[in-house]
């Protein structure tokens, strides 16, 4: 009597608490309810990620009877290790998991095996409806459902919903007592994300792109496609070719945000439409423009040499003149030249905030160079992303106001309440009469000057080319094969009266053929544009009365210019603007139509020598 009244004393008094515990961590089986994925959606609502329902097959080790035999049939179904099945089945922990994402056959195969301690549970998967589409923006979700690259990374709480919990009461043959203790918490699902990108135009932009990537023999290549207005991203392209292979892919890496690079002669806007701004000059102003230029010991120099002309402002961009542009830039000075820069949104991230997104690099002037007056304008010395270099471009197809970029549209909850992303703040870099004249100095970049392949039957294009030498990890400019390799570039915008859409191409070291960026990228620019414009049902303006005022400017400056014809009086629309909307043209915001299948030069600057380019 006495051994049991210690031993009542010891489980009513002393431990009571530490004993009703052991009872329920041996009855109450706790799981979590994995929350379903939200849904990611193109702009028209297209799927570009859902989540599916699957299967993952677990372990109660106090259930099983035999480990190694257990482990043994198991591993044999599912062509896994016998070692890690066998210690899962071992442990001294109530759940492990076997394998998870398992598919229903598979599933079938192991529950006929009637294995005791031996489970299945119901969790998400994550699929792209749309194989490899995008997938650098939509990015990846880890086996539990946790983003880690990309879109699905950056809005992953927003996804992800709230987990549910599952408790009941199970027998010690691992049967549910039907009268036990029973609590559900159902999860919650995820928000909804649609996106601005268009799935028809991103899938299009991709195979153009990888087209152009095996024509040029290149190692990759990076386009976005754009509405200037709105800042809306409708395609973001990044394709690579296997080192081995040749083949060309879609890529993990958005490139086009998260790696910089030296972009060359399109930068050339910037000195120019500062210069302009500040009153220093007109786009008939003429220029001295000898072959070369010397700046801290460093020569810059023009790629046809034509010995020393007088060149109005407008040619200077047209022939994309490295000498005409460094004069420009000294005109402003380093500091006002840096301070247009930083304006136009260069050395900062985008309001995209992407995952790994790059600033580039652009020193301070107190840290400048004696060659950085050189180089800086001409976009040597200076790293940007291409979407930056893009987003600079819409400053000028939006009459001089940064418009920020953004990739979301909305979110969406379960229940259907919507919640449209709201876009950063625009702000004014130049004025619209300074963007004007440089939205007319760009037509005749394509018009006559270094673009012409970028244009596109019927439409006035606007955009600039750009071929730079490409930094290597080592330092300098020469490989580990003592080569130089390039990258060209074309960036610009259509129609050019009503800038609807704005596209920048990248070619990533082109072997075959031309290196240069007026005749590997701007092909592709082209090729994009068209389809894009069809697609959106962009028609062409019935007329250009302002093309005139660049195809009409004569080689030589001295000429007697009055009027419109010198530029004094830009040539405007009945609504006194350069660019009126052309008659029936569709936006991008509009129902799109499906889409079916369907010398210029080269930069580089060194302690000695800089030969300029286009």
């Amino acid at each position: 009597m006495a051994v049991i009244g210690v031993k009542l004393a010891d489980l009513q008094v002393l431990r009571p608490t530490d004993y009703r515990e052991l009872s329920v961590d041996q009855r109450v089986f706790e799981q979590t309810l994995p929350a379903e994925r939200g849904t990611i959606f193109d702009r028209n609502g297209v799927e570009l990620a859902v989540s599916v329902p699957t299967s993952a097959i677990f372990v109660d080790p106090k259930l099983v009877e035999d480990p190694a035999a257990e482990a043994a049939q198991l591993a044999q179904v599912l062509g896994l290790d016998v070692a890690p099945i066998e210690a899962a089945m071992a442990a001294s922990n109530r759940f492990g998991y076997v394998a998870r994402q398992v598919d229903d056959a598979t599933v079938a195969e192991v529950e006929a095996l009637e294995l005791a301690g031996v489970a299945f549970l119901t969790e998400p998967k994550r699929l792209t409806p749309n194989g490899e589409l995008a997938r650098s923006v939509i990015g990846q979700v880890d086996t539990d459902g946790v983003g880690y690259l990309g879109l699905e990374k950056t809005f992953s709480d927003q996804l992800t919903g709230e987990p549910g919990r599952l408790s009941l009461e199970r027998a010690p043959d691992g049967r549910t007592i039907p009268v036990g203790e029973h609590h559900l918490v159902p999860a919650v699902q995820g928000d909804d994300l649609v996106l601005t990108l268009d799935r028809s135009l991103q899938f299009e932009s991709e195979r153009i792109l990888a087209e152009s990537v095996t024509e040029s023999k290149a190692k990759g290549a990076m386009a976005v496609v754009s509405r200037p207005d709105t800042g809306e991203i409708l395609a973001l392209v990044n394709v690579s070719a296997d080192e081995e292979t040749g083949e060309v892919r879609v890529n993990s890496n958005n490139a086009s945000l998260t790696e910089v690079y030296e972009p060359g002669s399109v930068m050339k806007i910037v000195a120019a439409s500062a210069a302009i701004e500040e009153g220093l000059v007109e786009p008939e102003t003429p220029v001295v423009v000898p072959d070369t230029i010397t700046l801290g010991g460093a020569q810059f120099s023009e790629h046809d040499y034509h010995g020393t002309v007088s060149w109005p402002v407008s040619k200077i961009i047209s022939e994309s003149s490295n000498v005409g542009t460094i004069k420009l830039g000294q005109m402003l000075g380093e500091q006002r030249l840096y301070d247009y820069l930083r304006s136009f949104g260069f050395a900062e991230r985008t309001a995209l905030d992407f995952p790994n997104e790059q600033t580039g690099q652009l020193m301070q002037p107190a840290d400048w160079w004696g060659s950085s007056m050189g180089s800086i304008p001409i976009g040597q010395g200076v790293s940007v992303t291409p979407m930056q270099m893009l987003l600079a471009y819409n400053t000028i197809a939006n009459g001089g106001t940064y418009v920020p970029p953004r990739l979301v549209q909305s979110t969406v909850e379960p229940d259907g309440t919507t919640h449209p992303f709201s876009p950063a703040d625009p702000r004014r870099v130049v004025s619209e009469d300074t963007a004007d004249k440089m939205n007319l100095m760009l037509r005749g970049v394509v018009t006559g000057g270094t673009g012409t392949k970028a244009a596109v039957d019927g439409y006035t294009v606007a955009g600039k080319t750009g071929t730079a030498r490409k930094p290597q990890p080592t330092g300098g400019y020469t490989d580990a094969n003592g080569l130089v390799q390039y990258q060209g570039t074309f960036v610009g915008f259509v129609p050019a009266e009503a800038p609807t859409l704005s596209i920048i191409v990248v070619i990533d070291e082109p072997h075959a053929g031309s290196i240069f960026g007026g005749q590997t990228a701007a092909p592709a620019f082209a090729r994009i544009a068209e389809l894009a414009l069809r697609r959106y049902d962009v028609r062409p303006p019935a007329s250009d009365r302002s093309a005139r005022f660049v195809s009409d400017i004569p080689d030589d400056p001295s000429a007697n210019l009055t009027g419109a014809e010198s530029g004094t009086a830009l040539p405007k629309t009945a609504d006194g603007r350069v660019r009126a909307l052309p008659a029936g043209a569709t936006p991008p915001g509009a129902e799109p139509k499906s889409v079916g299948t369907t010398s210029t030069t080269t930069q580089s600057t060194s302690t000695t020598e800089t030969s300029a380019g286009a």
